[in-house]
């Protein structure tokens, strides 16, 4: 493993960390309660904080397989969620989804960064560094 290997591994570790510390933050400090939405992105997130930091102490860069597949799986659903957010139609649309409603803003900086925009934005970094990795993998196999 290159060192540039490792640094996009570890990278990628942090941006799950920061977004399961994020969760945690919002939902046990400031008490807000999440929708069933986010808890979905949760169970696709909190995972790669374990997954990852283990293949950075094991050095396996092989796992961006597996950090892919979680991000674009917990991608969507935050696509999904933040258009329930943001788009007029959908949010009309929307069911209750638990006690919480799902187009619910407990945030709304810049009247567009809302949670499971932050949400969308970890799973992308970690999407396309996997991606990267993928590709240094791809390329060390032929030579």
């Amino acid at each position: 493993m290159t060192k540039r290997q490792e640094n996009v591994l570890l990278t990628m570790w942090i941006v799950a960390l920061i977004a399961t510390a994020g969760s945690l933050y919002f939902s046990e400090i400031r008490g807000y309660a999440p929708c069933e939405l986010c808890w979905i992105q949760r169970i696709f997130m909190y995972p790669l904080v374990i997954v990852l930091g283990a293949a950075f102490v094991q050095k396996n860069v092989r796992i961006a397989a597996t950090a892919l597949v979680f991000s674009i799986i917990g991608g969507g659903i935050s696509i999904y969620h933040y258009g329930l957010q943001k788009l007029d139609f959908l949010a009309e649309a929307t069911p209750s989804c638990g006690l919480v409603p799902c187009n619910g803003e407990y945030i709304n900086l810049l009247g567009f960064i809302t949670i499971p925009f932050l949400a969308l934005t970890a799973f992308i970094l970690i999407a396309g560094m996997s991606i990267y990795l993928m590709k240094t993998l791809k390329e060390e196999k032929q030579q």
